[in-house]
């Protein structure tokens, strides 16, 4: 992914195991995504 590419609506569940959607997110101004490798892991 680069900087301003545009990707497809998605859902995933809080820390309180609610489902938030991507356009519920963004009702609240721009988002941000962050990717992490697994811990532990050689990545």
């Amino acid at each position: 992914m680069n900087v301003g590419d545009m990707v497809e609506e998605f859902s995933l569940e809080d820390q309180h195991g609610d489902a938030v959607s991507l356009t519920a997110l963004l009702e609240n101004g721009p988002v941000v995504l962050y990717f992490y490798i697994k811990a532990m892991t050689s990545g």
